[in-house]
C-alpha cells in the first residue's frame, strides 16, 4: 500500500473512530501524558512522514506526523488494517528537538 493511500485511510479511520491501540502504545501515551482521544483527532489530519517496507511486519505500517490542539507535534507508528477497515496505534511519542527537524518531519543524521 503506498503512503499516501495509508494516509488517507488513517484520517478516515480516526475519523471515524476505527482505532485500536497496542498495549505498549497506551502505556507510551501515558507516560508521555498524552490523551488517546487526543491522539486520534491528531491522526484525523496527519501526515506520513516514514513508509516502512512490509518484509517482516504483520501490517502494512508508517510513521505519521500530527499536531495536537496546543500545536505541539506527536508522532504515531501506525498499523494499516485494511481487511478490517481499522487502524492500530503500535506506539506513540512526542518528537524530541535533538532527533528531529524543526518541522518534525525529518530525522536529524546520526540519530536513528
Amino acid at each position: 500500500m503506498e503512503a499516501k493511500r495509508k494516509e488517507e485511510m488513517i484520517r478516515r479511520c480516526a475519523a471515524k473512530g476505527k482505532v485500536r491501540w497496542s498495549s505498549h502504545a497506551s502505556r507510551e501515551a501515558l507516560a508521555e501524558q498524552l490523551m488517546e482521544s487526543a491522539v486520534v483527532q491528531a491522526l484525523t489530519r496527519g501526515e506520513v512522514i516514514e513508509d516502512y517496507p512490509q518484509l517482516t511486519r504483520p501490517l502494512p505500517d508508517c510513521l505519521v506526523l500530527g499536531w495536537l490542539a496546543d500545536a505541539s507535534p506527536v508522532h504515531a507508528v501506525i498499523g494499516v488494517d485494511e481487511p478490517k477497515d481499522q487502524i492500530l496505534v503500535i506506539t506513540v511519542y512526542r518528537p524530541l528537538k535533538e532527533r528531529w527537524s524543526d518541522d518534525y518531519r525529518t530525522r536529524k543524521p546520526g540519530t536513528n
